[in-house]
């Protein structure tokens, strides 16, 4: 392998010729031979923006000359552009600060810079680094990559599923069914009342997440090693929170107390709860769906899902829910990831956190899991459900929670010798009623009406 020499301020290391990156990136790289967990794209792109924006303000602040600014955000376009992905190969699982990560990116875009000047215009530290701090850059590459990939992964499938949800609830409003609570049956409800209670869940979700953004929207960037700024103009911190802005088109302020910004993590606890959250309806959802249509003949059966590929290596015609499978498994990923981002978080020893790249890898898997499995799950099971209005109507035939409707006429004692006697005596309800001389036949038609029993009294 072709190499060439780099050094730092610790000496000469060799590092591959093709490669963009520097002595520190090389030294972590060597290091930190621990698992196979990179840092995330996401992060590399959300210092690529921090950066163009970090350079474009020390440019207006008349803290860098407006050349190299102008090569820095060049290299950061195609960092953006994914042109530069292989030379950022640094683990998670390095120092709890992220530096080596931040100066991956510093030399990357140094060496990059250097290349198309064709010059040594570029110093990674002086120059691509100026007026920062790993200790500000990596928790504000972390608040820019949580808010784009919360606002632009996560909620777009959520609502899109929602929407989907909503459109079911609507169309099988008219279908009257068994309610079931405690996995026992209860009085009827509506296909259509059943799935907007699930659509309602992700109404809610959507309010929890959408609060959870304002948190991340303040940025540690300007509180460089200990939040006192040191090093940066006092400008610095607001107008490189502007730019980030507008290159992102969401909304980014610096943060007015850079302490808190630098030490706690809270704002990515609070969001992955939202997440959380979202993973526990899911589950709901996802089993919901998976009980009502188990079978096909000797489960549940009252919905039909989407047949999408065999089921079983051995049992010929077997087609499992395998969609609904993928969303819970999802959830408890992200209820696993919800421990290690609230433990990350409490270890804000003094004035910086040092579980920084534990906590957004978690976090981002956690979102890009959640958006990608809402998705799949709407598109390739939920646009599918279909009632199955024989299995349902026969369960309802046989529902003794009709029984119910009769509190009001022969209170509510007397409405359970009815079911009980029907039970034990294999009777349907109006027989039981009939036969205890309770009602007769005429009353209890009367009275006993599913239609009528999903909802209030006066409807």
């Amino acid at each position: 392998m072709d190499v060439r020499v780099e050094h730092d301020t610790m000496g000469e290391v060799y590092v591959p010729a093709d490669k963009y990156w520097g002595a520190q990136t090389q030294r972590s790289h060597d290091n930190f031979q621990i698992g196979t967990e990179r840092m995330p794209d996401e992060i590399i792109r959300a210092f690529a923006i921090l950066k163009k924006s970090a350079a474009m303000a020390n440019a207006q602040l008349n803290n860098l000359d407006t050349d190299k600014a102008n090569i820095i955000a060049g290299v950061c376009d195609e960092i953006l552009s994914g042109a530069l992905d292989a030379h950022f190969p640094l683990v998670v699982w390095q120092t709890g600060s992220g530096t080596q990560s931040n100066m991956n990116v510093n030399e990357v875009i140094a060496n990059r810079g250097n290349e198309i000047a064709g010059k040594c215009l570029l110093h990674p530290n002086d120059d691509v680094n100026r007026s920062q701090s790993s200790n500000d850059t990596f928790p504000t590459a972390m608040s820019i990559a949580a808010l784009l990939i919360l606002e632009d992964h996560v909620l777009p499938a959520l609502r899109g599923l929602q929407a989907t949800l909503n459109d079911l609830a609507d169309r099988y409003s008219g279908i009257i069914k068994v309610g079931r609570t405690h996995l026992q049956d209860a009085t009827p409800i509506t296909l259509g009342q059943e799935i907007s209670g699930w659509a309602s869940m992700l109404a809610h979700d959507d309010k929890y997440i959408v609060q959870s953004l304002d948190g991340l929207r303040e940025l540690a960037i300007g509180g460089t090693a200990v939040g006192t700024g040191l090093n940066a103009l006092p400008a610095f911190g607001d107008v490189t929170a502007e730019y980030i802005s507008r290159l992102t088109g969401k909304q980014f302020v610096s943060s007015p107390n850079k302490f808190h910004a630098l030490t706690s993590k809270d704002q990515f606890v609070f969001a992955h709860g939202a997440l959380k959250a979202l993973a526990a309806d899911l589950m709901k959802i996802a089993n919901d769906i998976r009980l009502l249509s188990s079978g096909p003949r000797c489960g549940i059966g009252e919905i039909f899902i989407p047949a999408n590929e065999p089921g079983s290596s051995i049992m010929p015609g077997k087609v499992n829910p395998t969609q609904c499978e993928a969303v819970t498994m999802v959830a408890v990923q992200v209820m696993a990831n919800d421990v290690a981002v609230g433990m990350a978080a409490s270890q804000g020893n003094y004035e910086l956190n040092v579980f920084m790249p534990v906590c957004i890898y978690n976090f981002l898997q956690s979102a890009k899991l959640l958006g990608d499995v809402m998705h799949s799950f709407d598109e390739h099971c939920v646009k599918g459900i279909r009632p199955n209005p024989d299995k349902i109507q026969s369960y309802l035939d046989e529902s003794l929670m009709l029984v119910t409707a009769l509190n009001p006429v022969v209170g509510y004692e007397n409405a359970a010798r009815i079911a009980k006697t029907a039970y034990n005596e294999n009777l349907t309800l109006k027989e039981a009623a009939v036969r205890l001389g309770l009602l007769d036949e005429d009353t209890f038609d009367q009275y006993v009406r599913p239609e009528k029993m999903v909802g209030p009294i006066h409807a």
